[in-house]
Protein backbone atom coordinates (compact mmCIF):
# COMPACT_ATOMS: atom_id res chain seq x y z
CA UNK A 1 0.00 0.00 0.00
CA UNK A 2 1.38 3.56 -0.79
CA UNK A 3 1.74 5.08 2.13
CA UNK A 4 0.14 8.63 2.85
CA UNK A 5 2.94 11.15 3.42
CA UNK A 6 2.74 14.51 5.94
CA UNK A 7 4.88 17.30 5.92
CA UNK A 8 4.97 18.41 9.66
CA UNK A 9 5.52 21.99 10.46
CA UNK A 10 6.75 22.49 13.89
CA UNK A 11 8.28 19.83 16.17
CA UNK A 12 7.16 21.36 19.61
CA UNK A 13 5.15 19.69 22.36
CA UNK A 14 2.08 19.42 20.07
CA UNK A 15 4.28 18.56 16.86
CA UNK A 16 6.17 15.89 19.43
CA UNK A 17 2.60 14.29 19.76
CA UNK A 18 1.40 14.12 16.40
CA UNK A 19 4.70 11.48 15.45
CA UNK A 20 3.79 9.61 18.68
CA UNK A 21 0.28 8.93 18.00
CA UNK A 22 0.59 8.32 14.38
CA UNK A 23 3.98 5.93 14.89
CA UNK A 24 2.54 4.68 17.98
CA UNK A 25 -1.47 3.96 16.26
CA UNK A 26 0.42 2.94 12.84
CA UNK A 27 -2.28 -0.52 12.83
CA UNK A 28 -5.12 1.25 13.50
CA UNK A 29 -4.97 3.67 11.60
CA UNK A 30 -3.87 1.68 8.50
CA UNK A 31 -7.06 -0.38 9.45
CA UNK A 32 -9.31 2.79 9.14
CA UNK A 33 -8.23 4.57 6.48
CA UNK A 34 -6.51 1.27 4.41
CA UNK A 35 -3.18 3.29 4.13
CA UNK A 36 -0.14 3.69 6.28
CA UNK A 37 0.61 6.96 7.16
CA UNK A 38 3.99 8.40 7.21
CA UNK A 39 5.66 11.92 8.72
CA UNK A 40 8.08 12.19 5.43
CA UNK A 41 9.25 15.79 6.34
CA UNK A 42 9.53 17.80 9.83
CA UNK A 43 10.15 21.78 9.78
CA UNK A 44 12.56 22.67 12.93
CA UNK A 45 13.76 25.49 13.98
CA UNK A 46 17.72 23.79 14.81
CA UNK A 47 18.17 20.29 13.15
CA UNK A 48 20.95 19.65 15.72
CA UNK A 49 18.74 20.06 18.83
CA UNK A 50 18.39 17.47 21.17
CA UNK A 51 14.40 16.00 20.84
CA UNK A 52 11.65 13.82 22.97
CA UNK A 53 10.74 11.34 20.28
CA UNK A 54 13.48 9.75 17.67
CA UNK A 55 13.07 11.26 14.51
CA UNK A 56 15.34 10.55 11.54
CA UNK A 57 17.61 13.10 11.02
CA UNK A 58 17.38 13.09 6.95
CA UNK A 59 13.61 14.37 7.67
CA UNK A 60 14.42 17.26 9.72
CA UNK A 61 14.67 20.81 7.57
CA UNK A 62 14.93 24.45 8.61
CA UNK A 63 13.00 25.30 5.70
CA UNK A 64 9.17 25.41 5.49
CA UNK A 65 9.98 25.64 1.38
CA UNK A 66 11.62 22.02 0.98
CA UNK A 67 7.96 20.70 2.63
CA UNK A 68 5.63 22.61 0.79
CA UNK A 69 7.19 22.32 -2.55
CA UNK A 70 7.72 18.90 -1.92
CA UNK A 71 5.99 16.59 -5.11
CA UNK A 72 5.64 13.67 -2.57
CA UNK A 73 3.98 15.23 0.21
CA UNK A 74 0.13 14.93 0.33
CA UNK A 75 -1.03 16.65 3.44
CA UNK A 76 0.86 19.48 5.35
CA UNK A 77 0.06 20.00 9.51
CA UNK A 78 0.72 23.18 10.36
CA UNK A 79 1.68 23.55 14.00
CA UNK A 80 4.64 25.96 14.40
CA UNK A 81 1.92 29.24 14.71
CA UNK A 82 1.83 32.41 13.69
CA UNK A 83 0.35 34.60 12.07
CA UNK A 84 0.72 36.32 8.30
CA UNK A 85 4.00 34.37 7.66
CA UNK A 86 2.35 31.20 7.44
CA UNK A 87 -0.74 32.32 6.48
CA UNK A 88 1.42 32.86 3.07
CA UNK A 89 3.34 29.12 3.50
CA UNK A 90 -1.03 27.03 3.61
CA UNK A 91 -1.87 29.45 0.74
CA UNK A 92 1.06 28.21 -1.25
CA UNK A 93 0.59 24.51 0.05
CA UNK A 94 -2.95 25.04 -1.28
CA UNK A 95 -2.19 26.44 -4.83
CA UNK A 96 0.13 23.19 -4.98
CA UNK A 97 -2.73 20.98 -4.08
CA UNK A 98 -1.69 19.92 -0.56
CA UNK A 99 -4.65 19.40 2.03
CA UNK A 100 -4.07 21.36 5.25
CA UNK A 101 -4.33 20.37 9.01
CA UNK A 102 -3.90 23.52 11.24
CA UNK A 103 -3.65 23.97 15.52
CA UNK A 104 -3.46 27.81 15.19
CA UNK A 105 -6.41 29.53 16.23
CA UNK A 106 -4.81 32.68 15.99
CA UNK A 107 -4.63 32.30 11.80
CA UNK A 108 -8.21 30.33 11.62
CA UNK A 109 -9.41 33.38 13.28
CA UNK A 110 -8.00 36.11 11.33
CA UNK A 111 -7.60 34.51 7.95
CA UNK A 112 -9.68 31.39 7.99
CA UNK A 113 -12.11 32.84 5.31
CA UNK A 114 -9.77 33.76 2.82
CA UNK A 115 -7.58 30.09 3.69
CA UNK A 116 -10.67 27.89 3.13
CA UNK A 117 -12.05 30.24 -0.21
CA UNK A 118 -8.40 29.04 -1.72
CA UNK A 119 -8.88 25.62 -0.13
CA UNK A 120 -12.15 25.39 -2.29
CA UNK A 121 -10.75 26.83 -5.24
CA UNK A 122 -8.00 23.95 -5.59
CA UNK A 123 -10.06 21.07 -4.15
CA UNK A 124 -8.48 20.70 -1.10
CA UNK A 125 -9.18 20.20 2.48
CA UNK A 126 -8.65 22.76 5.28
CA UNK A 127 -8.86 20.79 8.80
CA UNK A 128 -8.64 22.68 12.22
CA UNK A 129 -10.08 20.74 15.29
CA UNK A 130 -7.56 21.51 17.38
CA UNK A 131 -7.90 25.26 16.95
CA UNK A 132 -10.39 25.39 19.75
CA UNK A 133 -10.74 23.74 23.13
CA UNK A 134 -7.96 21.01 22.49
CA UNK A 135 -8.83 17.71 22.61
CA UNK A 136 -12.73 18.32 22.39
CA UNK A 137 -14.34 17.73 18.97
CA UNK A 138 -16.25 20.88 18.85
CA UNK A 139 -15.78 22.26 15.66
CA UNK A 140 -16.75 18.41 14.13
CA UNK A 141 -19.61 18.76 16.67
CA UNK A 142 -20.80 21.84 15.10
CA UNK A 143 -19.96 21.32 11.20
CA UNK A 144 -21.27 17.89 11.08
CA UNK A 145 -23.46 17.26 14.19
CA UNK A 146 -25.61 19.67 14.32
CA UNK A 147 -25.80 20.58 10.61
CA UNK A 148 -29.51 19.88 10.61
CA UNK A 149 -30.31 22.09 13.41
CA UNK A 150 -30.11 25.89 13.97
CA UNK A 151 -28.02 27.04 16.90
CA UNK A 152 -28.88 30.15 18.81
CA UNK A 153 -26.23 30.63 21.20
CA UNK A 154 -22.69 29.16 22.13
CA UNK A 155 -21.78 29.66 25.72
CA UNK A 156 -18.25 28.05 26.85
CA UNK A 157 -14.78 28.13 28.60
CA UNK A 158 -12.81 28.41 26.49
CA UNK A 159 -9.48 28.87 27.69
CA UNK A 160 -7.37 26.55 30.58
CA UNK A 161 -5.38 29.67 31.90
CA UNK A 162 -7.89 31.82 33.08
CA UNK A 163 -10.26 29.05 34.32
CA UNK A 164 -7.11 27.49 35.74
CA UNK A 165 -7.03 30.91 38.24
CA UNK A 166 -10.45 31.71 38.56
CA UNK A 167 -11.04 28.07 40.04
CA UNK A 168 -8.07 28.44 42.81
CA UNK A 169 -9.21 31.95 43.61
CA UNK A 170 -12.42 30.08 44.08
CA UNK A 171 -11.30 27.25 46.28
CA UNK A 172 -8.59 29.09 48.04
CA UNK A 173 -10.08 32.41 48.56
CA UNK A 174 -6.53 34.12 47.12
CA UNK A 175 -6.00 37.00 44.82
CA UNK A 176 -5.53 36.95 41.37
CA UNK A 177 -1.93 38.38 40.90
CA UNK A 178 -0.89 35.49 43.85
CA UNK A 179 -2.81 32.57 41.34
CA UNK A 180 -1.79 34.33 38.57
CA UNK A 181 2.21 33.79 39.81
CA UNK A 182 1.69 30.24 40.19
CA UNK A 183 0.31 29.80 37.08
CA UNK A 184 3.00 31.24 35.27
CA UNK A 185 5.61 28.32 37.98
CA UNK A 186 3.20 25.61 36.99
CA UNK A 187 3.34 26.50 33.30
CA UNK A 188 0.32 26.96 32.59
CA UNK A 189 0.67 30.49 31.80
CA UNK A 190 3.01 32.62 29.44
CA UNK A 191 5.49 34.58 31.19
CA UNK A 192 3.42 37.33 29.50
CA UNK A 193 0.14 36.27 29.82
CA UNK A 194 -1.39 38.89 28.24
CA UNK A 195 -3.55 36.87 25.66
CA UNK A 196 -5.37 34.64 27.97
CA UNK A 197 -5.81 36.97 30.83
CA UNK A 198 -7.29 39.80 28.84
CA UNK A 199 -9.69 37.63 26.74
CA UNK A 200 -7.80 37.32 23.68
CA UNK A 201 -6.85 33.99 23.29
CA UNK A 202 -10.94 33.25 23.96
CA UNK A 203 -11.84 35.87 21.44
CA UNK A 204 -10.10 34.24 19.05
CA UNK A 205 -11.66 30.79 19.77
CA UNK A 206 -15.64 32.32 19.82
CA UNK A 207 -14.79 34.08 16.04
CA UNK A 208 -13.95 30.60 14.96
CA UNK A 209 -17.35 29.11 16.44
CA UNK A 210 -19.60 31.79 15.73
CA UNK A 211 -18.60 31.69 12.55
CA UNK A 212 -19.30 27.71 12.08
CA UNK A 213 -22.27 28.21 14.33
CA UNK A 214 -24.33 31.08 12.75
CA UNK A 215 -22.52 30.48 9.02
CA UNK A 216 -21.82 34.32 9.04
CA UNK A 217 -18.33 36.11 8.98
CA UNK A 218 -17.54 37.06 12.37
CA UNK A 219 -14.57 38.88 12.68
CA UNK A 220 -11.98 39.36 15.85
CA UNK A 221 -13.15 42.95 15.96
CA UNK A 222 -16.77 41.64 16.50
CA UNK A 223 -16.00 40.44 19.77
CA UNK A 224 -16.49 42.11 22.76
CA UNK A 225 -13.74 41.06 24.73
CA UNK A 226 -13.10 41.64 28.75
CA UNK A 227 -10.09 39.81 30.74
CA UNK A 228 -10.07 38.50 34.75
CA UNK A 229 -7.58 40.89 35.50
CA UNK A 230 -9.94 43.03 37.44
CA UNK A 231 -11.76 40.08 38.77
CA UNK A 232 -10.93 40.51 42.95
CA UNK A 233 -11.44 37.55 45.75
CA UNK A 234 -14.00 39.45 46.79
CA UNK A 235 -16.24 39.54 43.80
CA UNK A 236 -15.63 35.80 44.15
CA UNK A 237 -16.75 35.88 47.60
CA UNK A 238 -19.93 37.76 46.97
CA UNK A 239 -20.61 35.48 44.50
CA UNK A 240 -20.16 32.12 46.12
CA UNK A 241 -22.30 33.34 49.01
CA UNK A 242 -25.45 34.30 46.55
CA UNK A 243 -24.62 30.96 44.64
CA UNK A 244 -22.96 32.00 41.91
CA UNK A 245 -18.89 30.80 40.28
CA UNK A 246 -17.24 33.14 38.48
CA UNK A 247 -15.78 32.15 34.75
CA UNK A 248 -14.63 33.60 31.82
CA UNK A 249 -17.10 33.03 29.27
CA UNK A 250 -17.20 32.97 25.86
CA UNK A 251 -20.32 33.77 24.72
CA UNK A 252 -22.38 34.12 21.42
CA UNK A 253 -26.00 34.39 20.76
CA UNK A 254 -28.01 34.67 17.56
CA UNK A 255 -31.98 35.67 17.40
CA UNK A 256 -33.80 36.08 13.92
CA UNK A 257 -30.18 36.65 12.34
CA UNK A 258 -29.03 39.02 14.32
CA UNK A 259 -25.31 38.32 16.16
CA UNK A 260 -23.90 39.17 19.39
CA UNK A 261 -20.36 37.60 20.61
CA UNK A 262 -18.58 38.50 23.97
CA UNK A 263 -15.87 37.04 26.39
CA UNK A 264 -16.50 38.39 29.56
CA UNK A 265 -16.41 37.18 33.90
CA UNK A 266 -19.60 35.95 34.01
CA UNK A 267 -21.35 34.71 37.31
CA UNK A 268 -22.68 31.16 36.74
CA UNK A 269 -25.44 29.61 38.22
CA UNK A 270 -23.90 26.87 40.04
CA UNK A 271 -26.86 25.00 39.54
CA UNK A 272 -25.36 25.16 35.83
CA UNK A 273 -23.10 22.59 34.15
CA UNK A 274 -20.58 24.95 33.51
CA UNK A 275 -20.08 26.36 37.15
CA UNK A 276 -18.42 23.16 38.20
CA UNK A 277 -15.54 23.01 35.09
CA UNK A 278 -12.35 23.67 37.17
CA UNK A 279 -8.70 24.13 36.39
CA UNK A 280 -7.41 23.96 33.05
CA UNK A 281 -10.26 22.15 31.87
CA UNK A 282 -12.58 23.65 28.63
CA UNK A 283 -16.04 22.81 28.09
CA UNK A 284 -18.50 24.33 25.64
CA UNK A 285 -22.46 24.48 25.59
CA UNK A 286 -24.20 24.71 22.69
CA UNK A 287 -28.05 25.66 22.12
CA UNK A 288 -29.64 24.28 19.24
CA UNK A 289 -33.78 24.86 18.37
CA UNK A 290 -34.56 21.53 17.41
CA UNK A 291 -31.78 19.35 20.19
CA UNK A 292 -32.02 21.78 22.53
CA UNK A 293 -29.31 21.81 25.54
CA UNK A 294 -25.60 20.00 24.96
CA UNK A 295 -22.45 20.40 26.69
CA UNK A 296 -18.95 19.14 24.97
CA UNK A 297 -16.01 18.92 27.83
CA UNK A 298 -12.66 17.45 28.28
CA UNK A 299 -9.06 19.25 27.93
CA UNK A 300 -8.52 22.16 26.89
CA UNK A 301 -4.46 21.91 25.84
CA UNK A 302 -1.63 19.66 26.19
CA UNK A 303 0.56 18.13 23.73
CA UNK A 304 -1.42 14.85 23.47
CA UNK A 305 -5.13 15.60 23.78
CA UNK A 306 -4.07 18.61 20.94
CA UNK A 307 -2.31 15.92 18.70
CA UNK A 308 -5.23 13.39 19.20
CA UNK A 309 -7.58 16.15 17.13
CA UNK A 310 -4.99 16.77 14.70
CA UNK A 311 -4.54 12.93 14.11
CA UNK A 312 -8.26 12.97 13.78
CA UNK A 313 -8.68 15.58 11.02
CA UNK A 314 -5.89 13.66 9.63
CA UNK A 315 -7.59 10.30 9.51
CA UNK A 316 -10.62 13.02 7.71
CA UNK A 317 -8.58 13.88 4.95
CA UNK A 318 -7.19 10.47 4.06
CA UNK A 319 -10.50 9.29 4.14
CA UNK A 320 -11.82 11.87 1.22
CA UNK A 321 -8.77 11.32 0.05
CA UNK A 322 -9.62 7.66 -0.86
CA UNK A 323 -13.13 9.36 -1.87
CA UNK A 324 -11.82 11.61 -4.17
CA UNK A 325 -14.04 14.37 -2.46
CA UNK A 326 -11.56 17.03 -1.01
CA UNK A 327 -12.69 19.70 -0.81
CA UNK A 328 -16.35 19.63 -0.39
CA UNK A 329 -16.54 19.56 3.36
CA UNK A 330 -15.82 23.20 4.11
CA UNK A 331 -18.75 25.23 4.36
CA UNK A 332 -17.79 28.94 3.96
CA UNK A 333 -19.85 31.67 5.75
CA UNK A 334 -23.29 32.15 3.50
CA UNK A 335 -25.40 34.38 5.67
CA UNK A 336 -24.82 37.94 5.99
CA UNK A 337 -23.47 38.91 9.41
CA UNK A 338 -25.84 41.29 11.15
CA UNK A 339 -24.70 42.23 14.48
CA UNK A 340 -26.81 42.95 17.72
CA UNK A 341 -26.85 46.53 19.27
CA UNK A 342 -26.93 47.20 22.66
CA UNK A 343 -30.29 48.14 22.65
CA UNK A 344 -30.96 44.15 21.20
CA UNK A 345 -28.45 42.67 23.74
CA UNK A 346 -30.14 41.19 27.08
CA UNK A 347 -29.38 39.70 29.53
CA UNK A 348 -28.95 39.98 33.91
CA UNK A 349 -26.63 41.54 35.91
CA UNK A 350 -24.48 41.48 38.95
CA UNK A 351 -23.96 45.16 39.91
CA UNK A 352 -21.70 45.77 43.43
CA UNK A 353 -21.75 49.16 44.78
CA UNK A 354 -19.67 51.10 47.46
CA UNK A 355 -22.66 53.91 48.82
CA UNK A 356 -23.18 55.98 51.83
CA UNK A 357 -24.45 53.80 54.89
CA UNK A 358 -27.40 56.30 55.35
CA UNK A 359 -30.79 56.58 54.75
CA UNK A 360 -32.45 57.16 51.72
CA UNK A 361 -30.04 55.68 49.63
CA UNK A 362 -31.01 52.44 48.05
CA UNK A 363 -34.58 53.78 47.44
CA UNK A 364 -32.52 56.48 45.16
CA UNK A 365 -30.94 53.83 43.53
CA UNK A 366 -33.90 51.28 42.91
CA UNK A 367 -35.62 54.65 41.58
CA UNK A 368 -33.09 55.36 38.88
CA UNK A 369 -33.61 51.39 38.12
CA UNK A 370 -37.21 51.91 37.53
CA UNK A 371 -36.52 55.30 35.20
CA UNK A 372 -34.71 53.10 32.63
CA UNK A 373 -37.53 50.41 32.81
CA UNK A 374 -35.10 47.91 34.96
CA UNK A 375 -36.68 45.51 37.18
CA UNK A 376 -34.72 43.41 40.20
CA UNK A 377 -34.76 40.02 41.15
CA UNK A 378 -32.62 40.53 44.46
CA UNK A 379 -31.10 43.51 46.50
CA UNK A 380 -29.00 42.60 49.04
CA UNK A 381 -26.62 44.92 51.78
CA UNK A 382 -24.00 42.95 52.86
CA UNK A 383 -21.56 43.93 56.18
CA UNK A 384 -18.12 44.59 55.76
CA UNK A 385 -15.81 45.07 58.57
CA UNK A 386 -12.78 46.54 55.76
CA UNK A 387 -15.24 49.43 54.45
CA UNK A 388 -17.01 52.17 56.06
CA UNK A 389 -19.15 52.71 53.53
CA UNK A 390 -21.98 50.48 52.73
CA UNK A 391 -21.88 47.52 50.06
CA UNK A 392 -24.74 46.77 48.15
CA UNK A 393 -25.07 43.80 46.00
CA UNK A 394 -27.99 44.02 42.99
CA UNK A 395 -28.74 41.38 40.59
CA UNK A 396 -31.36 42.43 37.47
CA UNK A 397 -33.99 40.31 35.98
CA UNK A 398 -32.68 40.15 31.83
CA UNK A 399 -32.38 43.84 30.94
CA UNK A 400 -31.10 46.04 27.64
CA UNK A 401 -27.81 46.40 27.78
CA UNK A 402 -28.30 50.29 27.20
CA UNK A 403 -30.64 50.46 29.60
CA UNK A 404 -27.88 48.83 32.23
CA UNK A 405 -25.26 51.58 30.53
CA UNK A 406 -27.73 54.35 30.99
CA UNK A 407 -27.98 53.10 34.56
CA UNK A 408 -24.49 53.08 35.29
CA UNK A 409 -23.79 56.56 33.67
CA UNK A 410 -26.01 57.82 36.03
CA UNK A 411 -24.48 56.00 39.40
CA UNK A 412 -21.24 57.91 38.23
CA UNK A 413 -22.42 61.23 39.03
CA UNK A 414 -24.35 60.66 42.42
CA UNK A 415 -22.31 61.65 45.57
CA UNK A 416 -24.05 58.71 47.43
CA UNK A 417 -22.15 56.02 45.14
CA UNK A 418 -18.72 56.13 45.92
CA UNK A 419 -17.89 53.50 43.61
CA UNK A 420 -19.56 50.96 41.23
CA UNK A 421 -17.39 48.37 42.13
CA UNK A 422 -18.20 45.36 39.95
CA UNK A 423 -20.72 44.63 37.08
CA UNK A 424 -20.71 41.28 35.52
CA UNK A 425 -23.25 39.45 33.41
CA UNK A 426 -25.12 36.86 35.24
CA UNK A 427 -25.86 33.21 33.32
CA UNK A 428 -27.78 30.16 34.12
Amino acid sequence: MKPIKVGLLGLGTVGTGVVRIIEGHQEDLQRQIGSPIEVAQILVQNKSKSRDVAVDSDKLTESPWDIINNPEIDVIVEVMGGVEETKEYLLSALNQGKHIVTANKDLMAIHGPEILLKAAENGCDVFYEASVAGGIPIIRALVEGFSSDRITKIMGIVNGTTNYILSKMSQEGAAYAEVLKEAQDLGYAEADPTSDVEGLDAARKMTILSTLGFHANVSLGDVNAKGISEVSKEDILYGKKLGYEVKLLGIAENHDGHIAVSVQPTMVKNSHPLSSVNGVFNAVYIYGEAVGETMFYGPGAGGLPTATSIVADLVAVVRNLKLGVNGRTALAPYKEKKLKTDEQITSKNFILLHVEDKAGVLAQITQIFAQHEVSLESVLQHPNANNPKAEIIIITHDAIQASIKKVLKQFESMDVIHAIKSVYRVEG
